[in-house]
């Protein structure tokens, strides 16, 4: 039999413990005992206040679930359409839509607005014509028929002289700009009514744009 028995705690010590030492041991090595500068680098540049401020409420803002996300889709394209509403009433260029916004469209709109143009009133002669031409009488229906053509002349007529006349001011007041699709987009306003006209008329008749 030995003469010194091994300790029982010795064989069974917790092998965490001994880890755990180590470890231990090993951070008051690597450690310095010399405190950081605070004007030392950290690594890493400290984010501005305002850059700080945009992070924590781009985190606050996203959205953690698909519904969430959908329904903040919703009211950002119901705002953006409420706003777009109002630029056409009352004509602000940074929420129209695309087909309506610079310069160019601007005098075309205005140019329209200014003057009498035969084709806005259309639709009411063409209410009339139809009228006439549902009553059983031939003379009317003759009436209404050569109203019809007259009407149309005049209009074609109208158009033609209306685009000729902005297509060359476009060229005068406009040389450098793009102005595809001006002309067009100015006759088509022509045959809406004066009052349905979107965006809002800004000129009076008569007015010079």
């Amino acid at each position: 039999m030995p003469g010194h028995p091994v300790p029982l705690g010795f064989v069974f010590r917790s092998r965490a413990k001994d880890e755990k030492a180590a470890a231990a041991e090993q951070a008051q090595l690597t450690d310095s005992p010399q405190t950081r500068d605070p004007q030392a680098p950290k690594g890493r540049p400290t984010p501005k206040r305002s850059e700080a401020r945009t992070q924590r409420r781009s985190v606050a803002n996203t959205p953690t679930t698909r519904k969430e996300a959908s329904r903040r889709s919703r009211e950002e394209r119901r705002a953006a359409l409420e706003k777009q509403r109002k630029a056409l009433a009352g004509g602000d260029e940074r929420y129209l839509p695309a087909r309506d916004k610079g310069p160019v469209r601007r005098f075309a709109r205005d140019y329209i607005d200014s003057r009498f143009n035969v084709a806005e009133y259309f639709l009411p002669m063409a209410v009339v014509i139809l009228v006439l031409s549902m009553v059983r009488v031939g003379q009317l229906q003759t009436i209404a028929l050569l109203l019809w053509l007259v009407v149309i002349v005049l209009i074609v007529l109208d158009s033609f002289v209306t685009g000729f006349r902005l297509k060359k001011r476009l060229a005068e007041k406009f040389p450098d700009d793009n102005k595809r699709g001006a002309v067009a987009y100015a006759l088509m306003r022509s045959l809406q009514m004066r009052r349905l006209r979107l965006p809002k008329p800004q000129v009076k008749r008569g007015e010079r744009p």
